[in-house]
């Protein structure tokens, strides 16, 4: 494991280590609208500068709350917060991603982690995908279901129509509303569907952790499913709008 991926599984301990004493009544506060087009919390910007002291010596800092920090040939893509919404409704689905893209260009290390539960899945530049825990050195492959029954639709509720005809299909979903942890649990599903603007924060990381599976990325949605059958009939699906 690299010096990089161990920093950075060192500021999401520190920051899941702070939310287990209690919600700071001041996370719950909003401030101004971030880099990313939300408005951020106290809490992003906690979980923010947890990560800025971890990695900023690796490179240079480009987070969904304040844009670009620091400087380097480096860039290391955050979203301090996953879920934020989640995070500050109490709702146990939400965590952090971070991606690091070297100063060749090349997106080489991913990694998510769900906050509520303390999952960690990783791909640094000496590694496959692997799914672990926070405070654990033990990893593996990445679960996968053989039997899902559902897949998760991010941003569905825009999407009426295309929601009748995932129903028509019998192409159950969840809705769970943090895009990144939704990718990294693509192999325990029966697919991802995103549809929407495409966002940096939401994608690098999480796409990366999809190594091995059938991933459509367009210009407004994003299909991953271990099934190719059931990606192209969703991809069939939206083209009927």
């Amino acid at each position: 494991m690299t010096a990089f991926t161990q920093a950075c599984i060192k500021a999401n301990e520190e920051i899941s280590l702070a939310m287990k004493e209690g919600f700071e009544a001041s996370w719950f506060e909003k401030t101004e609208v971030g880099a990313g087009g939300d408005v951020s919390s106290k809490l992003d910007l906690f979980a923010e500068a947890v990560f800025v002291k971890h990695l900023s010596s690796f490179g240079h800092i480009e987070s969904e709350e304040s844009g670009i920090i620091g400087e380097g040939d480096v860039k290391i893509i955050i979203d301090p917060i996953d879920g934020s919404s989640n995070a500050l409704s109490l709702f146990p689905f939400y965590g952090t991603s971070v991606a690091k893209v070297n100063a060749n260009g090349l997106l080489d290390v991913a990694i998510v982690c769900n906050l509520a539960n303390g999952d960690v899945f990783l791909k640094d530049e000496n590694s496959e995908v692997l799914q672990g825990k926070l405070f654990s050195d033990t990893y593996h492959a990445p679960l996968s279901s053989p039997h899902s029954e559902i897949g998760l639709f991010e941003k569905a509720y825009a999407h009426p129509e295309l929601v009748a005809l995932l129903d028509r299909e019998g192409l159950k979903f969840r809705a769970p509303g943090a895009v990144a942890l939704s990718l990294s649990y693509a192999r325990t599903v029966d697919y991802v569907l995103f549809i929407g603007a495409f966002r940096i924060y939401d994608f690098a990381a999480g796409l990366a952790l999809c190594e091995g599976l059938e991933v459509i990325v367009e210009a407004d949605y994003v299909i991953v499913s271990k099934d190719k059958a059931i990606a192209e009939k969703i991809e069939k699906l939206i083209h009927q709008l």
